[in-house]
């Protein structure tokens, strides 16, 4: 554009015939009009390219903003992924805690149970069968019978003397009481406890006058009496022993004592 405008003012300067100076300034004035226009056109141009840019730039940055968000937004919904992942882990962890835990109940339980079944066991009365009697007993009552009747089979009887009676005590209304009481008269005659002897054996007979050994006390009471050199009651008992047992074997012998007592 310059160029132009230089060469328009060095023609105004050159001699020349004046029509063909008119033509050369029209061509100059076309060509300085066409290269204005092209100069208005360029400035057109960058200011479209810099609007272009500038939006291009806003785009941008607003793609970036966008893409900030989203990928903030993807890291809390990792996050929330692997909080309910670790509230899952946790979730088995407790259950599996807990199944352990009801094992372990279970176990405890079945354990108790069989502790107590077996302590009640120790309690439940048991059938038991002495001197051809059967009868219901607790444990302990017949623990305490047979620990009685052990020491009397040893021959201490001072000291079964006083398990016996213990135990007579303990159970007035134990099946075991006319056994009892039979030895504990027993043992009380080997001692020379006859009073003691006799009050025992007088007692199995009323408590218990079916009983199997009913016979065998009542010749032990007139040996007793016989003992205290009541020789009267000695033949009465033997008396009633063969009159109320005919048919046992202890009336043999009570015949035969009988007899010498005449």
């Amino acid at each position: 554009m310059n160029t132009l405008l230089i060469a328009a003012r060095s023609f105004s300067r050159t001699p020349c015939r004046p029509g063909l100076r008119w033509v050369v300034a029209l061509s100059l004035a076309g060509v300085l009009g066409t290269a204005q226009a092209g100069l208005f056109e360029d400035d057109d141009a960058r200011r479209a390219i810099l609007e272009l840019r500038q939006r291009l730039e806003q785009t941008s940055k607003a793609l970036s903003e966008e893409n900030a968000q989203l990928r903030r937004s993807l890291l809390d919904f990792q996050a929330q992924i692997d909080a309910l992942k670790a509230e899952i882990s946790q979730g088995r962890g407790a259950q599996e805690r807990l199944a352990r835990d009801v094992s372990d109940v279970q176990l405890r339980q079945k354990d108790i149970q069989s502790g107590l079944d077996e302590r009640l066991r120790r309690f439940e009365p048991l059938k038991v069968s002495v001197d051809g009697r059967e009868f219901m007993a607790d444990p302990a009552e017949k623990r305490e019978f047979e620990a009685g009747m052990e020491i009397f089979r040893k021959g201490d009887f001072g000291a079964a003397q006083t398990s016996l009676n213990q135990f007579v005590l303990r159970y007035s209304q134990s099946g075991y009481l006319p056994s009892a009481l039979f030895w504990l008269g027993n043992a009380q005659y080997a001692t020379k406890a006859y009073k003691e002897s006799l009050g025992n054996f007088q007692r199995m007979l009323n408590e218990a006058p079916a009983h199997p050994r009913a016979p065998e006390a009542l010749l032990a009471i007139s040996n007793v009496q016989l003992e205290l050199k009541d020789v009267k009651a000695a033949r009465k008992s033997l008396e009633d022993l063969i009159k109320a047992y005919p048919n046992s074997e202890t009336s043999a012998t009570a015949r035969d004592r009988l007899a010498r007592l005449r």
